[in-house]
């Protein structure tokens, strides 16, 4: 498959032309829920791996660390390995949540070193709603020999850096804005934001049945709160999944964003953070 240089999407009509060359991933997965792999064996699309977001994208950690800390370099390669992918392959990733943990997935392969992954533009529910072909069961394939990097923090901030990055940067908030602003907080343990930090909600860049806006409604949107590419920038929400999808939106419109993925869960469990509420 032929890829557009900095395209880090598929459409459902690109992805059935090509279905034979191409290595998809199935990562089904929603906050709350653990029935991705139940949804996965009773549909999904033909030949697609089913992966475990929480198992494979994210280990346990301390409270400090976030809800989702990124795994161990080798335990993620270990899993891209037992995904069946091998070298050169064009990696697409598809959910059926607003293609959240299909970013995630697409962000942790990127950062790795593989260079062709896409996430699939509406994922699931865009491949139903266009008749695209279905399968059920299980698909076992044998390890792929793909060699992922090594990246340690490569792309990343801890919560350390995050606390002087407004001031070399622009770090945008992509949660929804009451829990932005501190008038509400349904999982962590202190409402607001990050001093200093900008909100954009990840919803301002989407459809509303799930897609990517074009990319010049994204880019305004970056305009918008000063994340235009001229400084560094950076994202967090709550725990560093839509964090990665905004990062993705940046990768659309060809700008780099650094992600927090301890997010609002670690800089809420961290003793003497401060904190801040309202719009500023």
């Amino acid at each position: 498959m032929t890829r557009a240089p900095g395209t880090p999407l598929i459409t459902v009509d690109e992805l059935r032309e090509h279905l034979d060359a191409v290595h998809v991933l199935d990562a089904r997965w929603q906050l709350g829920r653990n029935d991705g792999r139940e949804q996965y064996l009773a549909g999904h699309i033909p030949g697609a791996v089913f992966i475990d977001v929480e198992g494979d994208l994210s280990r346990h950690g301390e409270p400090h660390e976030g809800r989702h800390p990124l795994p161990a370099d080798a335990a993620l390669a270990a899993a891209a390995q037992r995904w069946g992918i091998d070298e050169g392959d064009t990696v697409v990733v598809y959910d059926d949540h607003r293609m959240l943990a299909a970013s995630r997935t697409w962000w942790a392969l990127r950062r790795a070193g593989l260079t062709d992954v896409r996430v699939l533009d509406g994922g699931w529910p865009a491949w139903l709603a266009a008749g695209g072909a279905t399968e059920t069961g299980d698909v076992v394939v044998a390890p792929g020999d793909v060699r992922l990097e090594h990246p340690a923090d490569r792309g990343t901030i801890d919560t350390r850096s995050v606390a002087s990055w407004p001031d070399a940067g622009v770090l945008i908030d992509v949660r929804v804005a009451e829990r932005y602003r501190g008038e509400t907080e349904p999982i962590d343990p202190i409402a607001g934001h990050v001093p200093g930090a900008k909100n954009l909600p990840i919803g301002n860049l989407l459809t509303g049945d799930g897609r990517f806006l074009p990319a010049s409604d994204i880019a305004d949107a970056f305009d918008a709160v000063g994340a235009t590419g001229a400084v560094p920038i950076a994202s967090y929400c709550g725990s560093g999944i839509t964090a990665a999808q905004f990062a993705l939106a940046g990768a659309i419109i060809g700008r780099d964003v650094t992600v927090y993925p301890g997010s609002w869960s670690a800089w809420s469990n961290t003793p003497g953070a401060p904190v801040a509420t309202g719009d500023a």
